[in-house]
């Protein structure tokens, strides 16, 4: 049913887990639904995601596509990452499928989710600082 690359990557995922202190935190999803998605980004001043983690509650396709996504940002700007799409993420995990489509839609909205909450802390911290 699934590739050999992608049950690989599902037993041994590279960016699984939290992130204490994270920059940015997003979440996707709803337990209802069958999958949650969360994404923890560490972001520099130049604005750079240094790294990028998950944690996602679903099944193979969702926690592959989610280390897929982290590392598709790792090392770019937050304005690259605003730019990755669920077509970036599916295109990765081979034939697209309504399902497929259904879970990186779930994972490009953490990840925006992310960002935004990086931008909410940002600007908290430039009014404390003035």
């Amino acid at each position: 049913m699934y590739s050999n690359e992608i049950l690989e990557r599902f037993k041994n995922p590279e960016n699984a887990g939290g992130m204490r202190g994270a920059d940015g935190t997003g979440k996707a999803g709803e337990v209802e639904n069958g999958n949650i998605v969360k994404i923890y980004l560490s972001i520099n001043d130049k604005e750079i995601i240094e790294n990028a983690k998950f944690k996602t509650y679903g099944g193979v396709l969702a926690i592959v596509g989610s280390d897929i996504a982290c590392e598709l940002i790792q090392g770019g700007s937050v304005e690259h990452a605003m730019k990755i799409t669920s077509g970036d993420i599916v295109s990765r995990l081979g034939s697209s499928d309504s399902r497929k489509i259904e879970i990186a839609s779930l994972i490009e909205d953490a990840i925006k989710n992310a960002v935004e909450d990086f931008y909410k802390k940002k600007e908290k911290e430039d009014k404390k600082s003035k």
